[in-house]
């Protein structure tokens, strides 16, 4: 799943309905396997972001499934530093 390149409270609504469709349309078979996030394209977000990818943890931890995000921004980590959570967030 790509996420865009403005995620901010205006998109989470959007963002939430595209991760269930993400979630929604994983194969059976790929239980176990991670569901990817690119998180390169991201040019602005704010903490709902990662309250965002909180949820989408939760969301396949429930499925049996990890999640990873790639290509996370610096900023994007030093925000999940800043607020703590970045031990529960796989942001590379």
């Amino acid at each position: 799943m790509q996420l865009p390149a403005i995620a901010t409270i205006d998109q989470a609504t959007a963002l939430l309905a595209q991760l269930e469709v993400a979630l929604g349309v994983a194969d059976a078979s790929e239980k176990g396997l991670a569901v990817q996030v690119d998180a390169s394209g991201v040019q602005e977000f704010d903490t709902s972001l990662l309250a965002w990818l909180l949820q989408a943890k939760r969301r396949c931890a429930a499925m049996g499934r990890a999640l990873q995000v790639s290509g996370a921004p610096a900023k994007m980590s030093e925000l999940a530093r800043l607020y703590g959570v970045e031990d529960l967030l796989p942001l590379v």
